[in-house]
């Protein structure tokens, strides 16, 4: 593919010179230039191709450059290009009627945001108004965006410069292989989550607590599928101490797990939904709240006290409209559950039989997490938690140099290619794995 006529050399120069970077030390990065993408593949400015596994931040959904959708966003800017909140905008209609179908029968309304923190910060906000009550729980290992109150409910180590917000508490989740339960089977593990839960709800007092928040899959964290009955006992819970809960699908929701919203995989629904990312695959800027009707009834006459300048943006509503229809009409959802159960899933596991440094496996859809050990006995992950080491940066170089993107995390390498692989290109994708852990097998000290 032809790139434009700058090099590699001269933008990441212009990059370092002018551009602040997030999460980072900024002489610390060498950021991939990015010229072009199309589908599930992006080339730098040199014309290297890489296959995006990686979905850039899990957002791609629907891949790169669908032209269905960027023909519809340049549709709407010819149209109605920008609209301030205060208007009522059809288009702005058709995507929370849209999103509201997609969620089922419990909801009434969503409430547009710019992205994933700030639809957590008006989630939580409108929990506390409507319960009247001020603590949110939500797990350790998590993360829900870098704002405020998101970053407080986050987990993981980002929140540790950044504990301002109040109300914060935090438990266990499940996660059978680094289990906090001392379980030896996911059901074991489930029982014992959920009376650890209890207890927490019992401790800090269920009439101080509005929310628990939770990612339906916690994605950065390790894409942690809940065992069976998990968020079903959530639920209970929830009902029990009169708790609203907050499902985040920022990530995981809109066909990454192969339903629209992956707490659908169970047989309970949350009181609120925040949405991001795959809802217009990252095209243009789009983020919210999904509202049940129970909750929606409350700001019927009190006044909801926030707003953002863009919420219901025209072109981000008109590119999540088209980024739905386009989802349907080529049963994206469809080809990612075909492709974790038919190739990623079963190839990681023929991957682990030949590569010992994978210790865990865990996934649905195209969203798959892998535990990266030096000894699959003690289970003593690849990195450290909160850090990186040798190996995770020589895995990650390799996969680079190989032509494909990876997301990784910590000791963690994750599979988040877009919903409408290829299956070559999900096969593809498998063997570049397969030739970068290779590469770091001298890191296994294990038997």
């Amino acid at each position: 593919m032809s790139t434009d006529s700058k090099s590699n050399a001269e933008v990441s120069a212009a990059d370092h010179d002018f551009v602040f970077h997030s999460w980072s030390a900024q002489g610390a990065i060498s950021p991939i230039p990015v010229a072009k993408s199309s589908g599930s593949r992006f080339w730098d400015h040199d014309g290297k191709e890489y296959l995006d596994f990686s979905s850039q931040l899990v957002f791609t959904n629907i891949g790169h450059q669908h032209p269905k959708v960027v023909a519809a966003i340049q549709e709407q800017a010819a149209t109605l290009t920008a609209l301030a909140p205060q208007h009522a905008s059809d288009i702005r209609n058709q995507a929370a009627e849209r999103v509201v179908e997609l969620a089922g029968t419990n909801f009434a309304k969503v409430f547009f945001t710019n992205g994933g923190a700030d639809a957590i910060e008006n989630a939580i906000r409108m929990v506390r108004i409507h319960t009247r009550k001020h603590k949110v729980l939500s797990t350790y290992r998590s993360y829900h965006g870098n704002t405020g109150s998101a970053i407080n409910a986050t987990g993981d180590p980002r929140r540790f410069p950044n504990e301002f917000a109040f109300g914060h508490v935090h438990f266990w989740g499940p996660y059978l292989y680094r289990s906090a339960f001392w379980a030896t089977s996911e059901a074991q593990e489930c029982e014992r989550a959920l009376q650890h839960l209890e207890q927490t709800i019992i401790f800090e007092g269920p009439n101080t607590i509005g929310a628990i928040l939770l990612e339906s899959v916690p994605g950065t964290a390790g894409v942690l599928v809940p065992p069976a009955g998990y968020l079903e006992g959530v639920r209970a819970l929830c009902d029990k101490y009169k708790i609203m809960w907050i499902a985040d699908e920022v990530m995981a929701g809109f066909g990454r797990t192969g339903k629209w919203f992956a707490f659908q995989s169970s047989k309970v629904v949350p009181d609120l939904i925040t949405f991001a990312k795959g809802v217009t695959s990252g095209y243009v800027p789009l983020g919210g709240v999904v509202i049940s009707k129970e909750i929606s009834k409350t700001f019927d006459e009190q006044v909801f006290p926030g707003g953002l300048t863009y919420m219901g943006h025209p072109l981000a509503a008109a590119t999540a409209v088209a980024t739905i229809d386009v989802m349907k009409e080529e049963k994206m959802l469809e080809n990612a559950t075909a492709i974790g159960a038919e190739i990623l899933g079963p190839g990681l596991i023929e991957l682990a039989k030949k590569h010992k440094v994978i210790g865990d496996i865990r996934g649905a859809g195209v969203f798959w997490g892998v535990d990266l050990v030096s000894d699959r006995k003690t289970h003593e992950p690849l990195a450290p938690y909160g850090g990186s080491s040798p190996a995770m940066n020589e895995l990650v170089a390799a996969c680079k140099a190989n032509g494909m993107m990876p997301f990784t995390n910590f000791n963690r390498i994750h599979l988040c290619p877009p919903c409408n692989i290829s299956r070559e290109d999900a096969k593809l994708g498998l063997e570049i794995l397969d030739k970068s852990l290779t590469q770091i097998e001298k890191y296994y000290t294990g038997e």
